[in-house]
């Protein structure tokens, strides 16, 4: 999910269909960027966190600046000391109903009976999933941008 992902269900129709307790007060957006709060699913519950990892940067003279939320992981790089403590010990679900992709690589989507296996497997369980999604995927082409609260534009 390049930088914005789109979810318009209910927290607690989520939880329904992941089987976790709903999250009270979960308030998130329909569109998530990076550094906005969007619905997880961690720890047998929904919840809502940031969306991005936090990438720490410094300025010219060595200060620290604000958090730069990084969202994409290149499946070649998730063993690096950036992404690999959060692989080996914080993953979690990540309900959509729709991304936006500006290039040929896409999120791991995973199959239901997959789910428990990310959630609970060790790191190489969990990594075997890492490839690309064989099932069938609606596309739907836009030249409009998602974004500044306009909805996304759909052909056909």
């Amino acid at each position: 999910m390049c930088n914005l992902y789109r979810m318009t269900k209910a927290p607690a129709e989520i939880a329904r269909l992941f089987g976790a307790r709903s999250a009270a007060g979960a308030n998130f957006a329909a569109e998530a960027y990076p550094g906005y709060p969007g619905l997880v699913v961690a720890d047998g519950e929904t919840r809502v966190m940031t969306w991005g990892f936090p990438l720490i940067l410094k300025g010219k003279n060595g200060q620290s600046l604000k958090p730069k939320p990084v969202n994409n992981a290149r499946e070649d790089k998730l063993g690096t000391s950036f992404w690999r403590p959060s692989f080996e010990r914080r993953r979690c679900l990540i309900p959509v109903t729709a991304w936006a992709e500006v290039h040929d690589r896409m999120p791991v989507v995973l199959a239901r009976e997959n789910w428990e296996q990310w959630l609970a497997g060790t790191p190489a369980e969990a990594f075997a999933l890492c490839q690309t999604c064989s099932s069938e995927l609606a596309v739907d082409r836009t030249t409009e941008r998602w974004g500044a609260g306009r909805p996304a534009a759909t052909s056909g």
